[in-house]
């Protein structure tokens, strides 16, 4: 076991598949890439890999780190 929390992508967006979605792992919030985000105004279709570096979790403020791969598609 290395340490990670399951699901946990440490901020490697290189291991992200574009259509993942991820959960804030503080409020639960799901970024889904289909949606994108419309508080931060991310266009649909932005991957989380494609998120300014400064974008937060737009109901708990969490840092991208802090969130979690939900699902990863095959």
């Amino acid at each position: 076991m290395d340490g990670r929390f399951e699901g946990s992508y440490l901020g490697r967006d290189d291991s992200l598949a574009d259509t993942a979605r991820m959960e804030c792992k503080i409020c639960w919030w799901v970024y889904d890439p289909a949606q994108g985000d419309d508080v931060w105004q991310i266009p649909p279709g932005t991957p989380f890999s494609g998120l300014p570096e400064h974008w937060r979790c737009p109901v708990c403020d969490g840092a991208r780190d802090q969130f979690m791969v939900l699902d990863s598609p095959a």
